[in-house]
This record gives structure tokens, C-alpha cells and sequence, in this order.
């Protein structure tokens, strides 16, 4: 199983943002996709999930109406977009899949606010 995560990104406050995930070795459509969160110092924070099956999604109350989660089946691929970007979203995003007992993440993809 791999999830492998698009490269670093740095954007303006106000900008939007759209990391992606591209899943191999398992049934995409099978697994809930999570999408979660670290910025410097602190925890891990997660901010939501979607069934690549028929594109049904969850989002943390502190996000919503500011993320959005997509999944393309044609190309296993789950992506995550964040607008209206603060410099508080500066933080390294990660996927998620659980499968069974194991959970298995993306790399990681850093993004930075900053003007």
C-alpha cells in the first residue's frame, strides 16, 4: 500500500490550495480517505474524510466551508482543497487510509502561508 502526496507548497493569505493523493496497492473505492493536519509544534489535527466510492465526505466543524475533498476512482487519486488560506494553515498535510488494524499515511505535504 502506498499513498503518495503532491510537493511543497507556498501560497498568499487569501490563496487557495490543492494537495493530492494518489493511492496504489489496495481498492480505492473500499477506504475512507482522512485528511489531517500539523503545523510547527503542534498536533496532529484532523480535518475530515471521504468515501472515494460514491464521494461522500465528513468535515470538522472548524473547516467547513472552507475545505474541500475529492476523490477521482479513474486514477486512485484523493485530493484536498483549502481556500481562503490564513498564515494559522501553514502545516504539513497527510492522507490517511485504514485498512483493517493498520493505518497507512501519505509522505506529507508541506504548505506555507506567508506574504
Amino acid at each position: 500500500v502506498q499513498l503518495v502526496q503532491s510537493g511543497t507548497e507556498l501560497r498568499n493569505p487569501g490563496a487557495s490550495v490543492k494537495v493530492s493523493c494518489k493511492a496504489s496497492g489496495y481498492t480505492f473505492i473500499r477506504y475512507y480517505i482522512d485528511w489531517v493536519r500539523q503545523a510547527p509544534g503542534q498536533g496532529l489535527e484532523w480535518m475530515g474524510r471521504i468515501d472515494p466510492e460514491n464521494g461522500g465526505t465528513k468535515y470538522a466543524q472548524k473547516f467547513q466551508g472552507r475545505v474541500t475533498f475529492t476523490a477521482d476512482t479513474s486514477t486512485s487519486t484523493a485530493y484536498v482543497e483549502l481556500s481562503s488560506l490564513k498564515p494559522e494553515d501553514t502545516a504539513v498535510y497527510y492522507c490517511n487510509v485504514r485498512l483493517g488494524i493498520k493505518d497507512y499515511w501519505g509522505q506529507g505535504t508541506q504548505v506555507t502561508v506567508s506574504t
